[in-house]
């Protein structure tokens, strides 16, 4: 066995690294989370054995449904790829691997995230549903954690965040807090349809065994704990490290995040290598042990998410970059593109490229924490905002032979899609005792097709809601009290704003969004903490009076 640190130690070093101590009575909230958090013990790495398929492929092999392998990104900001012409570090950093997934597929030219944050969003691929309408509006978060993040300072902060201890008598334990196993996700449709289901990677919808991957339809899982891990330990020799010291939750993560992965639900431990290296390396192994029976693979990287680590291969092959954060996070990039390369080059490897529907996204947007502009350009904002920056992501899918090579569908499409698409490619029915978001996409491919996926698209996040209809966005905010009308057919970067111009859309459009609202779920579990976003800086830049700005709730 391996031990960590003890919790204590470490703590001190959390405190002590975000100027804590002055605080004061939230000192002990954040002892007693990293306590929670470093109180266990991890074994050493050890091999993965996953259950192997049919030795010869089944009669009738020709008639296989597709495979369904989904990729997703944490975090990928729209312009960290090279597809749409720009990428990371003004485009000297191409990802060819991601991108032919467009190039040789289909590219959602205007893919929403179904939520700003990782765990809603994850919550609506899974579902193929709003993640409102089944109380799933907020990321699970320890009370202690959430008291302790607001309560520290943030360097050039004007707007302090917010703590509703008003809240905390709604507030359920931590480890209640999980996709509700009453909802149907991907995995657990098609497994009914003879699917063998596996989970890679980030999981985020509930870290105890109720809500892990298995109770969800997975027949397999290598899971993150509580959703989240280093890609090497701090000091190992071949990691290069990028701090973010203007950021609070960036110290915590240095100082408390696990290097550690769980099989299936047995004892956890830590893996043998770079943290995207290893999850590819697994995931190569499963196209291998199933190449012989249909499958779903969810693939869910956890870069490029802070805390930013990079290879110091990857690092030193691009010198050619100056600033040190842009080049550990450039470096994360290429790791993530030539790891996609490899699982593509897995299934072509196994026989199975032209009978599997590769889905690639991000859960949501670029993040404003990192520090570094342009992640989302050319839109406004970041993940944890509704502009564009925060949910307009990658969303591309290739099935040769079934999706004709450089497809472009311009209409909004949404992350719930998935869902609907996934089980159309299966045969597989989509429920019908509940309310299905998500439509199957793989008619509106086609060049002949004239219709709209969606007429209308929702978000919701505590008192910020927003509504696209048509070519029309509206976000409304309770902090501050303000209203952004935008035509993005016109005005695709939300730069002007037409709510005092257009009283009649901004009420019929308000209108439609209370309609929506009501049919939704109260939370599951209250936001206790809002924290102020400004919409064009991220979080190193100074912050000034009159930033537009939004609080996102969690």
């Amino acid at each position: 066995m391996i031990k960590r640190l003890a919790w204590g130690a470490v703590a001190l070093a959390v405190l002590a690294a975000a100027g804590f101590y002055a605080i004061g009575g939230r000192t002990g909230a954040l002892l007693l989370y990293v306590k929670y958090v470093m109180r266990q013990e991890y074994a050493p790495s050890r091999e993965v054995t996953w259950q192997q398929g049919p030795a010869v492929a089944a009669a009738g092999q020709a008639k296989r449904p597709p495979n369904v392998v989904l990729i997703v990104a944490d975090d990928l900001g729209f312009n960290d790829i090279t597809h749409y012409g720009g990428g990371i570090a003004g485009g000297k950093v191409p990802t060819p691997n991601i991108d032919s997934i467009a190039s040789d597929g289909v590219n959602f030219r205007n893919g929403y995230s179904g939520n700003a944050t990782c765990a809603p969003s994850r919550a609506a691929m899974m579902t193929g549903r709003y993640p409102t309408r089944f109380g799933f509006e907020f990321t699970p978060t320890p009370k202690q954690f959430m008291k302790a993040i607001t309560g520290m300072a943030t360097t050039g902060q004007l707007r302090p965040p917010i703590y509703h201890v008003e809240r905390e008598s709604n507030l359920i334990p931590y480890e209640d807090m999980g996709l509700p196993t009453t909802e149907i996700t991907i995995a657990k449709l098609l497994q009914g349809a003879g699917y063998h289901t596996v989970q890679v990677g980030k999981w985020h919808l509930g870290d105890n065994p109720q809500f892990r991957p298995y109770s969800h339809g997975f027949n397999e899982s290598l899971s993150h704990l509580h959703a989240a891990s280093m890609f090497l330990p701090p000091k190992h020799p071949n990691v290069v490290n990028a701090r973010q010291d203007f950021d609070p939750i960036d110290k915590f993560l240095w100082a408390a995040e696990p290097w550690v992965v769980r099989f299936k639900d047995q004892e956890p431990f830590q893996p043998p290598k770079y943290m995207t290296d290893y999850l590819t390396d697994e995931a190569v192994k499963v196209v291998a042990a199933n190449k012989n029976r249909p499958f779903f693979m969810y693939l869910a990287y956890n870069a490029p998410h802070t805390p930013l680590q990079a290879t110091r291969e990857d690092y030193d092959a691009l010198s050619f970059i100056p600033d040190h954060t842009m080049r550990v996070y450039a470096a994360m990039i290429r790791s993530l593109d030539r790891n996609i390369g490899r699982v593509l080059q897995s299934l072509k490897d196994q026989g199975l490229d032209d009978n599997t529907l590769v889905i690639f996204t991000s859960d949501n947007g670029g993040a404003h924490y990192i520090g570094l502009d342009g992640l989302n350009s050319p839109y406004r904002g970041w993940k944890a905002t509704f502009f564009e920056g925060g949910i307009h992501v990658p969303f591309f899918m290739r099935w040769p032979g079934v999706i004709p090579k450089g497809s472009t569908v311009q209409s909004p499409v949404s992350h719930f899609d998935i869902f609907a698409t996934a089980a159309a490619a299966a045969g597989r029915p989509v429920p019908t005792d509940r309310p299905i978001d998500g439509v199957n996409l793989l008619p509106f491919i086609s060049q002949a097709s004239t219709g709209r996926p969606h007429e209308t698209l929702f978000w919701r996040t505590d008192t910020y809601r927003v509504v696209r209809d048509g070519d029309w966005k509206l976000q409304v905010s309770e902090r501050p009290k303000k209203e952004w009308l935008y035509d993005l057919a016109a005005d695709p970067t939300e730069k002007v704003n037409l709510a005092t111009r257009e009283p009649e859309r901004l009420a019929a459009l308000k209108a439609k969004l209370a309609t929506w609202d009501k049919a939704q779920r109260k939370p599951l579990w209250p936001s206790l903490g809002e924290g102020a976003i400004a919409i064009d800086k991220n979080l190193k830049q100074t912050a000034a009076a009159d930033d537009e700005h939004i609080y996102y709730a969690n």
